[in-house]
């Protein structure tokens, strides 16, 4: 059963993200949505750690590729090399090819290395040498970003932000959650013992269940007035895209699957908005509201169906 299985992810990834379920469960929303996820916060509070962990629980081939400033964009699709023997250049893939790749640090490289994920994160292949070689399937970025006030970062320009479905922050553990951590086991042997949870087959299952979750002509209305109050509503100077709308309706299709329903209810829609709309709205004013704050006056503007 799908739904059982989504639930057993979610168990084993908060016992090792220990206090960050609701963190945890949009992650897992946004892999089975199909979309890239994003995850900004500070140093050391988890983000490579929840990488692993779900690239292990999933099954998924996994490659991390740590940004510098130094990195060029062939450090990450590949570079050919002249084989001797052949007389002819090969083509030697980069991390990229894997089926979820952890790109750490990503706003520590220069746009000139961002820019190399930006056909992968698309169009799922990659060009090079005038060819073009696919990627594995099912195929997925999770980013990590270091705050940008922090010294050496890049900020992500709009079209790569616009890449990731969602962007969400971990922060701090509370009291109990850290008391556990600091008590406990080190996570990364936990994280060498945790067995994969998808049997052959399963991963596949959960994304038909996600695509089959029913969403009302209703509950449409609702993400269009949504879409339509960010782009004309007067506190907005840049709205939600076609393609922002479309991950809101993955989205919110994946969360109602992980609550056990078949159909999309609008508090589906308000529970994942802040994670797909933070990123992509501007305030009019260009007043530095947090994205919380933006997101909020766009639910509070656009009536229930």
């Amino acid at each position: 059963m799908p739904i059982h299985t989504a639930h057993r992810l979610t168990d084993a990834a908060s016992r090792i993200i220990l206090g960050k379920e609701h963190a945890v469960r949009l992650a897992l929303a946004c892999i089975l949505a199909r979309g890239h996820l994003l995850i900004e916060d500070i140093p050391g509070v988890g983000k490579t750690t929840l990488a692993h962990v779900l690239a292990r629980l999933l099954g998924l081939q996994f490659q991390r590729i740590q940004f510098t400033s130094d990195m060029l964009p062939a450090d990450i699709v590949g570079v050919s090399v002249f084989d001797q023997r052949e007389g002819a250049f090969r083509f030697h893939p980069g991390p990229v090819f894997a089926q979820l790749v952890l790109a750490d640090e990503i706003n520590r490289a220069t746009p000139r290395a961002q820019s190399a994920l930006l056909e992968a994160m698309e169009e799922h292949q990659i060009s090079a040498e005038g060819r073009t070689w696919p990627l594995p399937e099912p195929f997925f970025v999770i980013a990590t970003q270091n705050p940008a006030d922090q010294i050496g970062t890049f900020p992500l320009p709009e079209s790569q932000l616009d890449r990731f479905l969602m962007r969400i922050s971990l922060g701090y553990p509370d009291r109990a959650a850290e008391r556990a951590l600091l008590a406990g086991d080190d996570r990364r042997e936990i994280l060498a013992r945790l067995p994969t949870e998808l049997k052959p087959g399963e991963l596949d299952a959960l994304f038909a269940a996600t695509r089959a979750v029913h969403v009302g002509p209703r509950l449409l209305d609702y993400v269009q007035a949504l879409l339509a109050h960010s782009r004309e509503g007067a506190g907005f100077a840049v709205g939600l895209s076609p393609r922002a709308g479309l991950g809101l309706l993955a989205s919110a299709r994946a969360w109602a699957l992980m609550a056990g329903r078949d159909h999309v209810l609008p508090e589906d829609v308000q529970a994942v908005l802040p994670a797909v709309a933070g990123h992509r709205l501007r305030a009019a004013d260009e007043t530095p509201l947090p994205p919380e704050r933006l997101v909020c006056r766009l639910i509070e503007a656009v009536a229930l169906p």
